[in-house]
């Protein structure tokens, strides 16, 4: 199911979001754009904390899951229980796990089978579509 046909806790219409994002949050979380590598601050971030939706603040992953996957975008190997839904994504000639909020339906990037242990996941995130909450 597209991200766009599913009934989310969180709805805005497009004039909303637009009020609430920064133009760069709204092309990432809204259009599904993907800013470009190592330009997030949150790339290298590692102090304790939790990364929310810069959309609607839900919880989405904390730092004892980030790990730095040399990618140029903050990664995680987990997100928190819940947090996220995924959908298949075929743009740009290639077929990819989409990640998204799952209260907002933000896109937030894409996660890969090429992380670290335990899961072998690499949860790739846009650093635009995160806020971090230090502990």
């Amino acid at each position: 199911m597209s991200v766009e046909n599913k009934d989310f806790e969180i709805a805005k219409k497009e004039t909303e979001w637009q009020e609430t994002l920064t133009p760069e949050q709204f092309k990432v979380l809204r259009k599904h754009g993907t800013e470009r590598a190592h330009t997030s601050e949150l790339d290298k971030q590692y102090s304790k904390g939790t990364y929310a939706c810069a959309g609607c603040g839900l919880p989405l992953f904390t730092s004892e899951t980030k790990f730095n996957s040399g990618t140029g975008w903050p990664s995680f190997f987990a997100p928190l229980e819940g947090a996220v839904g995924t959908t298949v994504d075929k743009a740009l000639f290639m077929t990819r796990t989409e990640v998204h909020c799952a209260r907002c339906g933000g896109h937030l990037g894409h996660v890969f089978n090429d992380g670290p242990k335990p899961t072998g996941d690499r949860y790739c995130m846009n650093g635009v579509s995160l806020k971090f909450i230090a502990d």
